[in-house]
């Protein structure tokens, strides 16, 4: 329990959010509405042949013949961002976030929990192909130069479509503990829905584990012109091999994953970076994942992650933060690096996840000698929610047709060329530039998609070219859908 004397920390930080949210504004948000639209934009992020219930309908069909010249199919999946290229680093992450989300607050999401299975499915559908061949793993199918010199939709898309793989010789311990955790959190998704396709999933977890335990080392070491700078692995593969086993733990309850996580802890530091959670950096979602299990009285000799999960709420708690987390004037979390609201959905997730699992223990968080209560944690959360929604100094919702002010000219290929209806004819490679560089706001709506963001001083530039602000990930919206079911079922 919290000493006595925590309500003053408590206090002075429910001080600074209310004033920040009084300077920017606050109105009753409809979570549930933007919980709709941020799962639907991953229906605008498919690859693949689209199926008859396809609800973003600017859309068709891309990408049919992805594999085949490595003699695979490889249709299907996600492209990662405003794109044409399927990166299945942060592909698996957007998969493991999304599976997390539904898995601690699927009863907050009403008539959008088969929507959220949906996406689930469409990127482990395809990471069940890309894993299908014994000691290969396919983890890229496109040229991301190539990709990246071009502007066009994917309907057109006539760049190179390269495969990439991983094996025993050109190991990716990264990529595979990511598709690994993937797996293994999908298949509890699957688990009360089916039951088949759930034990499919968990298998191939296990032996993509296996695969990423064995052969050891850094994707972006094998393959590397092909990946970098673009998810290139900065943070080592150690955080993924712990972060699947902690998965692979929570989807089997077998021994030996615990075993490993136990004995691997130091090795593979799981203390680094405690600030830090993204497709990259697996630290402080390990330790909050692993606290669950410490807090509910079953892992006593998991304690450290706990203390370390507690460490990483006192490095983002605002007044008291680590250096490497400012929050700007209006409020917004910001971190070094391409892409903040990266930073902002998952760091609040895990706040909100870990406020939950706190609350069952009665427990608080101690910060050197003060205390932070689960209710300081969900208002956290909740704030950084509502900044994306519109309560900041721009009255800008960064959530594309939430709110009656939101980003028109997004940093997205399909979003910003004429849909296949409207302008049948192809557009080829440098014909999109004029559309890119185009001071008109884009002709398609990619609904629910929440854009990198505003910067340090709360300003944001709706360009195109700006692309840091301007982009949308599916690794942005992943950790979003738990956050705006939890509150929409809770405000």
């Amino acid at each position: 329990m919290a000493p006595k004397h925590s309500s003053l920390l408590a206090a002075l930080i429910l001080l600074v959010l209310l004033s920040i949210q009084h300077c920017s504004g606050s109105g009753e948000h409809d979570y549930h509405d933007a919980l709709r639209k941020s799962i639907l934009f991953f229906e605008g992020q498919r690859s693949g042949k689209l199926p008859p219930d396809q609800r973003i309908k600017w859309r068709k069909d891309s990408a049919l013949h992805d594999g085949a010249d490595a003699g695979v199919d490889l249709t299907g999946g996600y492209y990662d961002a405003g794109d044409n290229v399927k990166f299945v680093f942060p592909m698996a992450f957007t998969t493991t976030l999304l599976s997390w989300s539904i898995i601690d607050f699927k009863r907050n999401m009403g008539s959008e929990l088969g929507n959220a299975v949906k996406a689930v499915k469409w990127a482990t559908d395809f990471l069940l192909k890309a894993t299908a061949k014994e000691g290969v793993i396919y983890v890229q199918v496109g040229d991301a130069f190539s990709d990246h010199s071009c502007w066009e939709r994917p309907e057109d898309m006539d760049t190179l479509r390269t495969v990439y793989k991983i094996d025993q010789n050109h190991p990716g311990s990264d990529v595979a503990g990511e598709i690994a955790a993937a797996l293994a959190a999908a298949s509890i998704v699957f688990r009360s829905l089916d039951s088949s396709y759930s034990t499919l999933l968990l298998d191939r977890a296990v032996k993509v584990f296996e695969f990423a335990n064995r052969h050891r080392g850094a994707y972006s070491s094998s393959l590397h012109s092909a990946v970098c700078p673009f998810y290139c692995d900065f943070d080592g593969y150690q955080d993924e091999l712990l972060w699947g086993a902690a998965w692979l733990h929570k989807a089997t309850r077998r021994r030996q994953y615990r075993e490993y996580i136990v004995k691997n802890e130091v090795v593979l530091r799981a203390g680094d970076t405690i600030n830090e959670f993204g497709w990259d950096n697996k630290h402080a979602g390990i330790n909050v994942l692993i606290s669950k299990e410490v807090l509910m009285g079953r892992a006593a000799d998991l304690k450290s992650f706990q203390v370390n999960a507690d460490a990483f709420v006192c490095s983002i708690l605002p007044g008291i933060s680590h250096p490497q987390v400012q929050y700007s004037p209006g409020g917004l979390i910001v971190k070094p690096g391409v892409c903040n609201m990266q930073h902002v959905t998952s760091l609040s997730f895990l706040f909100l996840a870990y406020s939950n699992y706190l609350s069952h223990a009665n427990h608080a968080v101690p910060c050197g000698s003060m205390s932070a209560t689960p209710a300081l944690l969900k208002h956290i959360a909740k704030r950084q929610v509502d900044y994306i929604l519109g309560d900041n100094p721009q009255r800008m919702s960064y959530m594309v047709g939430y709110g009656p002010h939101y980003p028109l000219r997004i940093h997205h290929r399909g979003s910003s060329l004429p849909s296949k209806a409207a302008h049948p004819a192809r557009i080829g490679c440098k014909e999109g530039s004029r559309y890119f560089f185009s001071p008109n706001p884009n002709p398609n709506r990619l609904i629910g998609a929440v854009v990198g963001g505003p910067n340090l001083t709360d300003s944001f530039p709706d360009a195109r070219p700006f692309f840091q602000e301007s982009e949308p990930t599916t690794y942005v919206n992943a950790p979003l859908v738990g956050l705006l079911a939890y509150f929409s079922a809770h405000h």
